[in-house]
């Protein structure tokens, strides 16, 4: 896989980073007004032992979470029950994406081989029967990672054969065949998320298209028909409600099966502002428009997070499946 354009305009965007405040639409103080942070959108630190005790396991064997380097708003609660998402692939993106407090620039590092295996066993430590895979961009790899991704599935699914596996891969460039090379890991779900609606993608995502993640996500589908795909967008950046109705129409005619609305939450001020923040009845309102479109499943709420309570989110749409498969039967 060559690298195409985006990758050299995410080059450009890192030469200006200190800039993005500006070019973002923020101000210095005095010259805009920042919306004040309400209650809903703040969860409490959970103080726990085993937080600490996650930390330092991960610490030991390498590994990366994203719980951490995206400053997860729920990190300490679900390190508290021993779920984290692992990042694969350093941490260290290729791809300057305005509201992601992940590091940007050009890795210097190949892929670990020992990080699948690594992973495998600290799943098997934490006692998880869910496990969540996320990646930097690696739009230096020929492949992007997706082998990488692929050996992980397996570590996995070989140490506990019980154990299933979700994996949020970045675009790869649109590169179908590095999607059908994670697909044929047999992951149990294929998320891949669009973040934001299509007339902000060049503000907020400005190395993506949202063509291109949508043709990703069919692409996850057909590879494993029987799988779950799953996709998740963040509010607040200053979408209309009728875009995001939009936009899930969209995935539910990729094949996507299960969605995520959350609240986007600025990581610094050298990222972009919060347009507005909703309440949390306008969430509940907008997952029920997406559930009226089909959705398997559907959570919306101000922290709700692509990979939080994630294997919740899986035995809700398996069963939610199963019911439909269900209901047609009984309708033949």
């Amino acid at each position: 896989m060559l690298l195409d354009a985006d990758f050299f305009n995410n080059l450009a965007v890192l030469a200006r980073f200190g800039s993005v405040q500006q070019a973002a639409g923020t101000t210095t103080a005095g010259r805009q007004e920042i919306p004040r942070l309400p209650p809903h959108c703040v969860r409490p630190a959970v103080r726990d032992p085993e937080v600490n005790r996650v930390a330092r396991a991960l610490r030991e064997r390498g590994l990366h979470s994203v719980c951490e380097e995206a400053r997860c708003p729920n990190r300490s609660a679900c390190w508290a029950r021993r779920a984290v998402t692992f990042m694969l692939l350093g941490r260290v993106c290729t791809r300057a994406c305005r509201f992601c407090a992940v590091e940007t620039g050009l890795p210097s590092q190949p892929p670990d081989p020992r990080e699948p295996e690594q992973v495998a066993r600290a799943a098997a430590e934490f006692g998880l029967g869910h496990v969540v895979l996320t990646s930097v961009n690696r739009d230096d790899l020929p492949d992007g990672g997706a082998a990488h991704f692929a050996a992980t599935v397996a570590a996995i699914h070989r140490a506990n054969a019980e154990t299933t596996v979700e994996v949020l891969t970045p675009d790869f460039q649109g590169d179908e065949e590095a999607v059908r090379r994670v697909c044929d890991a047999s992951p149990e779900v294929y998320n891949h998320n669009v973040e934001t609606v299509p007339r902000l993608y060049r503000t907020v995502r400005p190395g993506a298209r949202f063509e291109r993640s949508l043709a990703v996500l069919a692409a996850a589908k057909r590879a494993r028909p029987n799988s779950l795909v799953k996709s998740g967008i963040m509010l607040g950046l200053g979408e209309e409600r009728a875009e995001v109705v939009d936009v899930f129409r969209e995935l539910r005619q990729a094949g996507v099966d299960t969605v995520t609305v959350g609240q986007y939450l600025r990581p610094s001020l050298e990222h972009l502002p919060v347009v507005r923040y909703l309440e949390p009845v306008e969430f509940e309102a907008i997952g029920d428009e997406a559930r009226a479109l089909g959705f398997a499943h559907v959570a919306s709420g101000p922290l709700v997070r692509s990979s939080y309570n994630a294997e919740n989110s899986l035995r809700r749409a398996r069963a939610a499946r199963q019911s439909s498969t269900s209901i047609q039967g009984q309708v033949r």
